[in-house]
């Protein structure tokens, strides 16, 4: 069972009124990056490789912070 300390959230509101709500593990971080890439490569979404190197940047930061923190 996953507690609330083990699970994240970003949320990326666009100037266009869109709104990406990714939740996420800790255990699955890997697959958040990847979905952030499909995301990018999407031409029919708002979601640019901007948004996913900022969100990307966001998940590895957490990550780093929550090792340091353990």
């Amino acid at each position: 069972m996953n507690r609330i300390s083990d699970t994240n959230l970003l949320i990326l509101k666009k100037p266009d009124g869109e709104t990406y709500v990714f939740h996420y593990a800790n255990d699955s971080r890997h697959d958040a990056l990847r979905t952030l890439g499909r995301f990018a490569s999407n031409q029919e979404l708002s979601f640019s490789w901007y948004d996913a190197a900022v969100l990307s940047t966001r998940i590895r930061d957490e990550a780093k912070a929550r090792e340091a923190a353990e």
